[in-house]
């Protein structure tokens, strides 16, 4: 919190915002709203009824605390764990960051309910396979059909699992935005926060036609443009 001068009194920065905001739900709210906007637009329902879980491992900035850090042995990263849910339009339903240490199947299981409770028409969702069959069992109990998407033995190279494309391009998104390079924020609620604004832009530009500025070539004439 900064001091106006003029005035002496106490008023928020512009961090002091995010972060109130942040603690109210309010960058949840929009992404959710925004989101029934786009699925409207792509002539979907208002409210999935299957989803995609993923995760991804990233490094952090040295404001992070160790202690909310962890090692991600399987990518070898120090830093923290992103884990998502999207639709089948690749659609921002929920977003959980913890210790890159924290395996994919606990982050699952708390994502799990938070999608259940919030969007009750889901009934299918697939995950890759470093997930645990206590996850398929308890997705079970909330009425879940999980489906675990593996690739066929013996592939080499990169091969998209089309039923995980959705989630694998919401993450390429995500990336165009410096901010979520790497983790800077201190708190993971409050990265959680940068996510939903980064798709919450997204959405915007998707629903107003505007191209997506890349961090990386900010002049280019050719920026990237969401498909519709």
């Amino acid at each position: 919190m900064r001091i106006d001068a003029s005035s002496g009194k106490s008023a928020f920065s512009v961090y002091g915002y995010f972060a109130k905001w942040q603690k109210d739900g309010i960058f949840a709210q929009l992404n959710g709203l925004l989101r029934e906007l786009v699925r409207e637009q792509e002539g979907r329902s208002t409210e999935p009824s299957a989803c995609v879980i993923d995760a991804q491992s990233v490094k952090t900035s040295t404001s992070v605390p160790v202690t909310s850090q962890g090692m991600d042995n399987a990518k070898n990263i120090v830093g923290r764990k992103r884990s998502i849910v999207t639709d089948s339009l690749g659609l921002l339903l929920a977003v959980l960051v913890t210790a890159a240490s924290v395996q994919d199947s606990n982050a699952g299981t708390r994502l799990l309910d938070q999608v259940a409770a919030d969007h009750p028409t889901i009934r299918k969702t697939w995950v890759d396979g470093g997930n645990r069959k206590s996850l398929v069992e308890h997705a079970a109990a909330l009425g879940i059909d999980m489906e675990i998407s593996t690739l066929t033995p013996g592939t080499r190279g990169f091969t998209p699992i089309s039923k995980r494309l959705a989630v694998e391009r919401t993450y390429g998104w995500l990336m165009l935005n410096r901010g979520l390079a790497r983790d800077y924020e201190a708190l993971p609620a409050r990265s959680e926060a940068m996510i939903h604004l980064a798709m919450t832009d997204l959405m915007a530009r998707r629903l107003t036609g505007e191209a997506t500025i890349s961090w990386r070539n900010p002049t280019s004439p050719d920026q990237i443009r969401i498909p519709g």
